[in-house]
């Protein structure tokens, strides 16, 4: 055996291990576009997906953090925001950014402070239209059909204390045709938030 190479390998790989970027992802309902970010991180050297966390013990999202062997955590409200605990596992976990992927509470300030600039949200819309409390999922695309917009698209931002407030990362539009309805304009949003938020985040992380 030549030590030298084997050496080399185990370092290169011990290097890599400790310079990996660790992703929380939070979710509340099915986690679709969880399922999408594993997929798209999986075997991937540089960022891993490390903890997913819900407020809903019966969200499908937890099988789909079985499934790939993803550790889980469920909190409820109170311990959300009037405890330390979520930001002790996130902690614990050495977490890098914390993806939200269809989470519908507002985070509370002690997330906000400890991860300034590195909690991402996606919009099913052009931000600044359509954003705020209870703006979200059909309830977004029912209101653009209703109002005769053109365009919809989705907006990844960073988050803060106000819902869908934070600085805009990045946005992709789609057209709206006289025969959408609220359903098939779900389905063109869904195809962008596929394609488009697994890289949004990789670029975050890797700054490429």
């Amino acid at each position: 055996m030549n030590y030298n190479i084997f050496a080399s390998a185990f370092f290169k790989t011990f290097n890599s291990f400790l310079s990996m970027k660790k992703i929380a992802l939070f979710a509340s309902g099915s986690g679709t576009n969880v399922e999408n970010i594993i997929k798209y991180f999986n075997n991937n050297r540089s960022v891993e997906v490390s903890i997913i966390l819900t407020n809903n013990a019966n969200a499908f999202v937890l099988e789909r953090a079985k499934n790939h062997s993803i550790s889980s955590y469920i909190f409820n409200k109170h311990e959300f925001y009037n405890t330390d605990n979520v930001l002790k596992e996130l902690k614990q976990k050495k977490i890098d950014l914390i993806v939200l992927a269809g989470f519908m509470w507002l985070v509370p300030e002690n997330l906000i402070n400890n991860f300034n600039s590195r909690i991402i949200n996606i919009h099913p819309a052009l931000l600044p239209k359509y954003g705020g409390k209870g703006m979200y999922g059909d309830y977004v695309h029912k209101a653009v059909i209703a109002n005769g917009e053109n365009e919809s698209g989705i907006t990844i931002h960073y988050v803060n204390n106000v819902y869908d407030d934070g600085e805009i990362i990045f946005q992709a539009k789609c057209l709206i045709s006289s025969e959408d309805n609220p359903e098939s304009l779900a389905k063109k949003i869904h195809s962008l938030e596929y394609e488009h938020y697994p890289p949004v985040i990789e670029k975050l992380l890797l700054k490429k």
